[in-house]
């Protein structure tokens, strides 16, 4: 019996375990926190994506296809709150149709139940909203991923996994065919490793010897949330058509389990990996983001838009002004903030970022280096897919 250890305790680097497990390997789970899921999988949107956006053929198409099938039925099966509400992408004007046709398309490439719909038609769904015409999007939905976290965890402890908490790996090396892993509690030797580590993931790799050909860059995504008073002016999830001269969605409006809605988020570079507001500041994570090639190239190509998120960032009005695009009626006075999330975005020395899922291997390692959104709602996928390559 293999002794496999993965390196993460969110979603990806839980699902990974667990299917590892099922597999009849014997698990051990790192995680550096004191809970699960303390960072990307805690601080998202909580959004079951339906594999709208990506490029027919990728593994983000397919894993979100069948992810969205499989972790809503996780959900059901272990009793985790899930709703598939559907959502709508919203054309706000006429320069926008033949993206949102683009979009359709893609849709149907990817297997996705989507219909374009008419402005009446939109807005039978969301009265409030301002549309020219939207693509009714049937399988997007709402869950709670910490609770799947913890479902997760609950089948590992009963298939026997070592589960720890406050546990960083702190080194990594290779020796007689196995893995060393130290830790503050003592070194653990395994088979193989699977590195899951999100945010930190790039080092965690070069920790163990491996020279990704990415680097992760933090990207902050802010939310507000709308009033209670304000709350009816959204049903369900009411996003934007995307720009595909930008790197991300834009901010959207999505109502939650609990009957929230959070809007945003935006994209500003974090000073921290970890860093959920501007004050948090690491000088070894800004000298590594100033180091690297990719950053600057990438500034350069997308001043304007950098200039104008960090303005969002600084400015409810601004944010406001955003959301009103898409429902008139929001305004500045009808937001207050939430949390944030920080995206760990792999980052090519050309600037350009990462499009898809990227996974690396070595001698008995495997390293999930890019799982940014949509990676939550595929997780199960990807530990199907990771478990095949240890």
């Amino acid at each position: 019996m293999r002794r496999v250890v993965v390196i993460g305790g969110g979603i990806v680097g839980l699902a990974v375990a667990a299917e590892l497990a099922a597999r009849g390997d014997r698990v051990v789970v790192l995680e550096k926190e004191g809970h699960w899921a303390a960072h990307q999988t805690g601080h998202n949107s909580n959004v079951v994506h339906a594999g709208l956006y990506y490029k027919p053929g990728s593994l983000k198409a397919r894993m979100s296809v069948a992810g969205n099938a499989s972790m809503t039925a996780f959900a059901r099966e272990h009793g985790v709150p899930v709703e598939v509400c559907g959502k709508l992408v919203v054309a706000t004007s006429d320069d926008e149709l033949p993206r949102l046709h683009q979009l359709a398309e893609r849709a149907e490439a990817n297997g996705v139940p989507a219909k374009l719909i008419s402005a009446d038609e939109a807005r039978e769904h969301e009265p409030e909203v301002a549309a020219v015409a939207a693509l009714r999007v049937e399988s997007t939905g709402v869950i709670d991923f910490p609770a799947v976290c913890a479902a997760l965890v609950g089948q590992l402890i009963g298939r026997g996994a070592d589960l720890r908490l406050f546990s960083p790996a702190l080194g990594i090396r290779t020796a007689g065919g196995r893995v060393q892993v130290a830790t503050p509690q003592g070194v653990v030797t395994a088979d193989a490793l699977v590195n899951c580590a999100g945010l930190h993931s790039d080092r965690v790799a070069r920790m163990a010897g491996l020279r990704p050909k990415a680097t992760i860059v933090p990207f902050r995504g802010e939310y507000f949330e709308l009033r209670p008073e304000s709350r009816d002016l959204v049903r369900g999830l009411i996003y934007p058509v995307p720009d595909p001269t930008l790197p991300f969605l834009g901010v959207h409006l999505t109502r939650m389990l609990d009957g929230t809605v959070h809007a945003g988020p935006n994209a500003v570079l974090a000073l921290r990996r970890e860093g959920y507001r501007w004050r948090d500041v690491s000088p070894a994570d800004v000298l590594d983001v100033a180091r690297f090639p990719g950053t600057w190239r990438l500034a350069r190509r997308f001043a304007r838009t950098g200039a104008e998120e960090v303005l969002r960032s600084l400015s409810r009005k601004r944010f406001a002004a955003s959301l009103a695009r898409l429902v008139p009626a929001v305004t500045a006075d009808d937001l207050v903030p939430a949390g944030a999330g920080v995206r760990a975005q792999a980052m090519l020395p050309d600037g350009s970022l990462v499009d898809d899922f990227l996974i690396e291997t070595g001698p008995g390692q495997v390293h999930v280096l890019n799982a940014p959104s949509p990676a939550a709602t595929c997780a199960l996928e990807i530990g199907r897919h990771v478990a095949g390559l240890v």
